[in-house]
């Protein structure tokens, strides 16, 4: 095997395993990729041998090592969405004279990794590493609508996994679906006075090259200012941030370098 589409298949087998809440058969491997035996067997071997698959001998089966752990922690410590998302924050808020900020998912709440201020606009609980119940937030309903419904559902399986503030926001799994639902259908999430009274917020998720949101872009304003036509601007302001966020996401081709 050439080195290039070596090194592709080896990505392929994590990502394969990284789908699965188990560990997983060779044979089932070799045969959901595409692959001959012999080939995935010589794949997982050497990545067996560098820590980032494990072998279960007595079940026969493969799963992720260590190494692949300590690179998902390493991925995490450089802070890679808020580095890549913090110029195209700054000039949504220079574009929309509007506190901007930038959250991603975790469980049933959202961490907020930047905030951006707007001079004159009123301060916000949404500082960085705050976390909030997601489905109050915008930019949790923007994320949360982007799973699909098995994993709302195992999120929120009863009543009391609906933390309140101020008494509003969805308090069953039905009202969760409909805002959901209204959520798609509209392309971007909405709040009104869940999170701070007399503030709203609209946010967009950004979607990677997988179809995944491992990120939401939200715009807050006061709520006096809804009128449609200002609502559509921040809209479309914020969806043009995500979409640029979500293109610095894409892997971009390795410029070849002569010998």
């Amino acid at each position: 095997m050439s080195n290039a589409p070596a090194a592709g298949q080896a990505l392929d087998v994590l990502e394969h395993l990284s789908r699965h809440a188990e560990p997983v058969p060779a044979a089932s491997i070799a045969r959901d990729l595409g692959l001959p035996r012999s080939t995935a067997y010589h794949l997982l071997s050497v990545l067996q041998a560098r820590g980032y698959v494990t072998h279960y001998v007595d079940e026969r089966r493969f799963g992720l090592g260590q190494a692949a752990y300590e690179l998902g922690s390493a991925y995490q410590r450089q802070a890679p969405l808020a580095r890549l998302a913090r110029g195209t924050m700054r000039r949504l808020v220079d574009q929309c004279g509007r506190n901007a900020h930038f959250a991603t998912l975790d469980g049933r709440d959202v961490i907020y990794l930047l905030e951006e201020r707007a001079p004159g606009q009123p301060m916000l609980v949404t500082d960085v590493g705050v976390r909030l119940p997601a489905h109050l937030t915008a930019s949790g309903l923007a994320m949360l609508a982007g799973l699909p419904a098995s994993q709302v559902r195992a999120l929120y399986p009863d009543r009391a996994s609906f933390t309140q503030r101020h008494e509003r926001g969805p308090q069953s799994l039905s009202e969760l679906r409909g805002v959901l639902t209204r959520t798609r259908a509209d392309g971007y999430a909405r709040e009104d006075g869940t999170v701070t009274p007399e503030l709203s917020s609209i946010a967009v998720a950004v979607t990677d090259r997988t179809g995944r949101s491992p990120a939401a872009i939200a715009v807050t304003f006061r709520s006096r200012e809804d009128t449609d036509e200002h609502v559509a601007a921040l809209v479309a302001h914020t969806r043009a941030a995500a979409h640029d966020v979500a293109r610095r996401l894409r892997p971009s081709p390795v410029k070849k370098t002569a010998p």
